[in-house]
């Protein structure tokens, strides 16, 4: 194993994940500086002054517009962000420091329609987005591959859907646990609504995703530049299945609702991810237990929904 990496710059720090894997990699590189960038990744100056300051030997880029339905919702910004934005910073790091290793968190929604095929996509499957979010990051992570040819040492990393404590109620498992964290709390009558229950995905907790990432660090100087991972468990969730067992978690009677609204049309009945690679390169595989992951978001939302409605 390489020595530890000097200084890591953090893009998105603030951000769900990037508050895990602040902790982490405190915990992982105690003696190494993590600077957390603090400029707007659209200002291409500033995100080249920023780089050229802190001389990064890492750059962990999680960064973005990170919702289906935020980009949908202004696909300007998310071009400008998803895409440009990282382009910037990627330019930066081969101008000012060429031998940082840049880590570009892409995303499974790249693949879109590819997941029709019904088995478990590989690195080697084709993007095929279907929506703005997963185009710019498909976008960006061709981008990448290019500027590899070129010099840059960037892994891109195509995470499966993750979820943990901290998440906001924009995805799916984060929106069922604060509803029912309030109809256990009588803020809300007992009614559970929800858009498909029969899709189903691959779903990761957070913590494996960060320890995901603390391990491309320690395997910086054995990963190729422009090295493709699926970070995946392997496993479909039915998200009916999700629902049961947050009831369970409520002990208390739950009327489930279906809410057209909340029903994507054309949505994806299967979307699920083949990690071998990530094992084979970096050692790294799922090690948390999805119904403990489960038990953990609902408890962060019993918790936050209490603190909201001035309880202890």
């Amino acid at each position: 194993m390489p020595s530890a990496p000097d200084r890591i710059l953090l893009t998105g720090a603030s951000g769900f994940v990037g508050q895990h894997l602040s902790a982490l990699i405190a915990s992982a590189y105690p003696g190494s500086k993590l600077i957390k960038l603090a400029v707007d990744i659209r200002d291409e100056t500033d995100v080249a002054t920023a780089v050229r300051d802190s001389l990064p030997d890492i750059c962990v880029h999680l960064a973005g517009v990170s919702t289906v339905a935020a980009a949908a919702e202004d696909e300007t910004l998310a071009w400008q962000v998803n895409l440009h934005g990282t382009l910037y910073l990627a330019r930066a790091i081969m101008r000012h420091a060429p031998d940082c290793q840049m880590l570009f968190v892409s995303s499974a929604d790249a693949y879109g329609s590819s997941f029709r095929s019904g088995i478990s996509v590989t690195e080697e499957t084709a993007l095929a987005p279907m929506n703005t979010y997963g185009a710019t990051k498909a976008a960006a992570d061709l981008a990448l591959g290019s500027m590899a040819a070129r010099g840059l040492r960037v892994v891109r990393l195509r995470a499966f859907n993750h979820t943990g404590p901290g998440q906001t109620d924009s995805f799916v498992v984060p929106a069922f646990a604060r509803q029912i964290a309030r109809i256990v709390a009588g803020l809300q009558e007992p009614i559970l609504r929800v858009g498909n229950l029969d899709t189903k995905r691959d779903f990761l907790d957070v913590r494996d995703i960060c320890r995901a990432y603390i391990a491309c660090i320690g395997h910086r100087n054995t990963l190729a530049p422009g090295t493709i991972l699926n970070l995946a468990s392997g496993q479909a969730q039915r998200i009916g299945d999700l629902v049961t067992a947050l009831q369970a978690m409520a002990g208390v009677p739950i009327e489930v609702m279906v809410d057209p609204t909340r029903v994507r049309i054309g949505d994806l009945p299967l979307a699920c991810g083949d990690a071998t690679r990530a094992k084979a390169l970096i050692g790294w595989e799922p090690a948390i237990p999805w119904n403990v992951t489960l038990r953990d978001v609902f408890e962060d939302w019993r918790n936050r929904v209490l603190h909201e409605a001035g309880g202890n």
